[in-house]
């Protein structure tokens, strides 16, 4: 199995040189860059598996080249982010990060969060390599290329953990899945206190149904408990 390629994008040099070592010390190839340019010139000549990124980055920030990732390459991603930076985590989840982390983080927490994000991307790809779609409500989701079809045949790819959440909900219409279900099905890891990566991935899904007029509601908040498919699945 070929070694995963983990891409750190970090202006400040002491933190980037110890998130190397922290990595290449648990046998993974490290490449770092400082900017945006530096990342996509990274990207452009080598396959990366995951990418650690600082939120305060100069030039183009974090969110912004996180933004432009998601619309061309499907890799993992997690932000590093500043203690008080609740709305920059917010922001990170909606544009598709997988994972953050706040500043300063324990190393070792940080090295298990990546390594549980390759495990579910690098290293087990054939659980989602199914080659079916499942319809619902004249949606069509495609389980092998992840992409969510609208009823007017507007296409767009999921974010892996829209996709893991929404696919689970599909697999068992009308259940109430509880947030720790849906994060460690999402992500792998338990669910942490004032954790919102649940609510709001659910939330960037219900905005790929609104998109459509006269969509039903889809999913359903079931307060103090959950949420639930409650939509109807078609042959």
């Amino acid at each position: 199995m070929q070694t995963p390629v983990i891409l750190i994008v970090e202006d400040e040099e002491v933190t980037r040189l110890n998130l190397v070592s922290l990595f290449q010390g648990e046998g993974y190839q490290v490449l770092e860059a400082i900017n945006g340019e530096e990342m996509n010139q990274q990207l452009s000549e080598q396959k990366v598996d995951l990418i650690v990124m600082d939120i305060n980055l100069p030039g183009k920030n974090g969110l912004i080249l996180a933004r432009e990732l998601r619309q061309k390459e499907n890799l993992g991603l997690i932000f590093l982010t500043g203690r008080d930076s609740e709305v920059d985590r917010i922001l990170g989840l909606e544009i598709g990060a997988d994972d953050y982390l706040t500043k300063p983080f324990n190393p070792r927490e940080l090295t298990i969060r990546a390594r549980n994000l390759l495990n579910r991307t690098v290293n087990q790809p054939v659980a989602e390599e199914h080659k079916s779609v499942v319809r619902f409500n004249g949606w069509v989701l495609d389980e092998n290329s992840r992409n969510l079809t609208s009823p007017t045949g507007e296409s767009r790819r999921l974010p892996k953990g829209e996709y893991r959440a929404l696919r689970l909900m599909l697999d068992s219409p009308g259940k109430i899945f509880t947030r720790e279900q849906l994060i460690r099905h999402m992500t792998g890891r338990e669910l942490r206190p004032n954790d919102r990566t649940v609510d709001v991935t659910i939330r960037r899904i219900r905005k790929h149904f609104e998109s459509e007029q006269d969509c039903p509601e889809l999913i359903s908040t079931i307060h103090g408990e959950g949420y639930r498919f409650v939509g109807k699945l078609e042959k």
